[in-house]
C-alpha cells in the first residue's frame, strides 16, 4: 500500500516510503468482569450542529438515546462528523473543511477534501480510478489518491429520518460504478448503541467488484486495542522520511496497540500503517472519558482483498500538534462482485460507555472486558 501521500495531504504533510517492521512480544492478561445496561431515551431527530463542530446553517441530522449522540451530514456524502456520551466531547476528528467548504464541488476532477470524521470507500485502493473514463489521466495513472468525490462527499437523499434511525441514499458514480446508501440506528433497549450499514448497488449493466471499507479519524492520542493472534497476523508499514520516524507498536495478551513513543531526535513525528487480521470481529478505544467498541464481521483472510488486511490503523502523529495528528480505524468488509443492479452490505456497531479509571494498559483491558461481557461478545 503506497498510497498514504494522499492520507497527509489532508494534514499538510508530504510523501513516505514504505518499510517493513517487527513487534516486540509481551506478557499475556485475561478479561473478565461485567458491565451493568441501562434505559433506552428517545428524541427527535432534528437538523442540528454541535458546539465546537458546527455547520454554518446547521444542517446535520441528530439522533440520540440516553447513552449516545450521532450526528450526520446529508451534503457531505452521509458521513458521520458527531458520535459520543452525551455532553462529551466527539470522539471523531472532523476537519475544519467541514465549515470552510460546505458546497463542494463533485466532478471526476475534484481532489480530496479533508472533511474527516467517519466514511466509507471501497476497496481496494489501487483501483479506485481504474474502472471509469470520466476522468482518462487518473485511470492511465491507476492514480490511488484521491477518493471517489461522489461517494465521499456529494448531497445524499434523506430515506429515512425518525427518532431512532436515519437513512441516506447517494447518488450514482460513475468513477466506482455503484449507488451507496448509508443507515444509522440505535437499537432499542441497547443504550450507548449504534448500528452503521453501508449498501453498495451495482449501476452499471456489467459487473463490478469492490469491498465496503469505513473508516474512522479519530484524535492520534486515542488508545486502540484490536484483539489478535499474534504477530504473524500483523503487518507495520513504516512511513519513514527525513522528518517522520516509524511506528511503535506490540503485540501483547492478544492484543495489538499503537504506542505514541518519543520520536528520534532528528525526528518531527511517528507515521505508518497497520495491517492486521484480528482473531475476533471487534476493535476498540480509549479517549477523552469514553471507552467504545467497534463490532464487526469477522471474515476469512482470503475474503479481503490481498492489498488490505481486514482491520487496519493509520496514524499520523505530531507530538503537542494534535491539529496535524490523526488516526485511522479502518474495517474492510468482505471483496464481493456485483452482478448489474445487485447489493452487497457490512456494518460496523458501535457500543460507547463512560471511563473514568486510569490511562493504563491494565486498567483499560479489564474495563473493556466488563463491556464485551455486557454485549455478549467473545474477548
Amino acid at each position: 500500500d503506497r498510497n498514504h501521500a494522499g492520507r497527509h495531504a489532508e494534514l499538510g504533510q508530504a510523501d513516505a516510503d514504505d518499510v517493513m517492521g517487527t513487534m516486540p512480544k509481551r506478557g499475556i492478561m485475561p478479561l473478565r468482569a461485567w458491565l451493568p445496561s441501562s434505559g433506552l431515551v428517545l428524541v427527535l431527530c432534528l437538523p442540528i450542529a454541535s458546539a465546537g463542530d458546527r455547520d454554518p446553517d446547521g444542517s446535520r441530522l441528530r439522533i440520540e438515546d440516553a447513552g449516545l449522540v450521532v450526528e450526520v451530514s446529508p451534503r457531505l456524502g452521509g458521513r458521520m462528523l458527531h458520535l459520543s456520551l452525551p455532553g462529551a466531547p466527539n470522539l471523531l476528528k472532523v476537519g475544519d473543511a467541514v465549515v470552510a467548504q460546505p458546497d463542494p464541488r463533485v466532478d471526476a476532477q475534484a481532489g480530496d477534501i479533508g472533511y474527516l470524521g467517519h466514511q466509507v470507500w471501497l476497496g481496494p485502493q489501487s483501483q479506485w480510478w481504474t474502472h471509469q473514463q470520466a476522468n482518462p489521466v487518473r485511470s492511465e495513472a491507476r492514480a490511488p489518491w484521491p477518493p471517489d468525490p461522489w461517494l465521499s462527499y456529494a448531497a445524499t437523499a434523506i430515506v429515512v429520518q425518525a427518532a431512532d434511525r436515519m437513512a441516506l441514499r447517494g447518488p450514482p458514480s460513475p468513477v466506482s460504478g455503484v449507488r451507496m446508501t448509508h443507515d444509522y440506528a440505535l437499537p432499542a433497549g441497547k443504550p450507548g448503541t449504534l448500528v452503521t450499514t453501508a449498501t453498495m448497488r451495482n449501476i452499471r449493466d456489467t459487473p463490478v467488484s469492490w469491498g465496503l471499507w469505513f473508516n474512522s479519524r479519530l484524535p492520534a492520542d486515542t488508545r486502540v486495542y484490536v484483539p489478535v493472534a499474534g504477530d504473524r497476523d500483523v503487518r507495520l508499514r513504516h512511513d519513514v522520511d527525513a522528518g517522520f520516524d516509524g511506528l511503535s507498536g506490540a503485540t501483547e495478551g492478544g492484543f495489538f496497540t499503537l504506542d505514541l513513543d518519543t520520536p528520534a531526535a532528528d525526528k518531527q513525528g511517528r507515521r505508518g500503517k497497520v495491517f492486521i487480521q484480528p482473531r475476533a470481529g471487534w476493535m476498540a478505544g480509549f479517549r477523552a472519558g469514553q471507552a467504545f467498541v467497534i463490532r464487526f464481521d469477522l471474515q476469512p483472510r482470503d475474503h479481503i482483498h490481498a492489498e488490505h488486511g481486514q482491520v487496519e490503523l493509520y496514524l499520523n502523529w505530531l507530538p503537542g500538534d494534535q491539529a496535524g495528528s490523526l488516526l485511522e480505524m479502518e474495517v474492510h468488509g468482505a471483496y464481493t462482485t456485483l452482478a448489474p443492479d445487485a447489493e452487497a452490505n457490512a456494518k460496523e456497531t458501535w457500543i460507547v460507555r463512560r471511563y473514568d479509571g486510569p490511562d493504563g494498559r491494565n486498567a483499560q483491558l479489564a474495563f473493556l472486558a466488563t463491556m464485551l461481557a455486557a454485549a455478549g461478545i467473545d474477548p
